[in-house]
């Protein structure tokens, strides 16, 4: 019987799910995989140890597989593409190797072959649609220095930002903590080095906090409100106003966050009431299996 694998490559977690026809046999995880963000390779180390996992969980040899479908940010990118596709192919070489963007197998998780919208969530964000007509349209995802609303990048540094703005010893004292600085000015230093930082590791704080932190507070609801807005994006150019569409959701911060889902519910009715709304949050990874199931 063929075997077939996905994979969820995302920049602080990869996900894996090795299936049959029917069945999912065995599901992983390992460290981000983003080649873009993090290299080829402690991407290649990922993807490895992901599939490895799945196999011997299943009792399969990487040999068996027949095809693999990667969902991979920047996969819009030749380059990237045949990156993935090359790591990947190491440890499945008598495999089909398919690499698609994050939002391709979001979209297929959420909605399969509907028409709708997906927005993801994560370390970055991105929505993306597909209506009637197999037209499609995307908004965001365009990187953390220009792009990433919402995302749980854009909460940390949005957290952190107006904390020192308005003094917010508590959650300064939390992030230094966490970072194990020992200064207000070692902070600083840190938070202005090169390469940019890792944000999105201060989701957790800003989540576990935000209960007794007006602040914090809003920086969730106004991160939802800027997922929201990508959404809205993507319905004027393939909707008109008033349609029936359906919107999914993908990615940690709205699972982990009722205040970024209120946030975000709270903006997009105010401007497109009919929208039909999933609070399931969909596992890309499946959406990767399905679409290896179809190679």
């Amino acid at each position: 019987m063929p075997l077939y694998i996905g994979i969820d490559g995302g920049g602080t977690k990869t996900a894996c799910a090795l299936g049959d026809a029917d069945t999912v046999l065995s599901t992983s995880r390992s460290a981000g995989s983003n080649v873009v963000r993090l290299g080829e390779e402690r991407a290649g180390i990922a993807l490895r140890e992901a599939i490895s996992q799945a196999c011997w969980s299943a009792g399969v040899s990487p040999l068996s597989i027949e095809a693999v479908c990667v969902g991979a940010s920047g996969a819009g990118r030749p380059e990237v593409q045949q990156k993935v596709q090359s790591l990947v192919r190491r440890v499945v070489p008598r495999s089909i190797v398919r690499v698609v963007g994050d939002h391709e197998v979001a979209l297929e998780a959420a909605l399969g072959q509907s028409e709708g919208v997906v927005v993801i969530a994560g370390t970055g964000s991105i929505a993306y649609g597909r209506n009637a007509f197999s037209e499609t349209a995307r908004a965001g995802g365009w990187g953390s220095a220009v792009s990433d609303e919402g995302s749980g990048q854009w909460i940390g540094r949005e957290a952190i930002a107006r904390a020192l703005r308005i003094a917010d010893t508590s959650f300064v004292n939390a992030v230094m903590r966490h970072w194990k600085l020992e200064s207000h000015e070692k902070l600083i230093q840190y938070l202005n080095q090169s390469p940019p930082l890792d944000f999105s590791s201060l989701l957790p704080l800003v989540i576990a906090a935000q209960k007794n932190d007006p602040m914090l507070r809003g920086v969730l609801r106004d991160a939802g409100a800027q997922l929201a807005m990508l959404v809205e994006t993507v319905l004027r150019r393939l909707w008109s106003r008033g349609s029936v569409v359906r919107v999914g959701l993908v990615g940690g911060v709205f699972a982990n966050s009722p205040q970024v889902r209120l946030g975000f519910l709270a903006t997009l009715r105010r401007g497109w009431p009919t929208l039909a709304v999933s609070f399931r949050i969909a596992d890309p990874v499946m959406g990767a299996l399905s679409i290896a199931k179809k190679m």
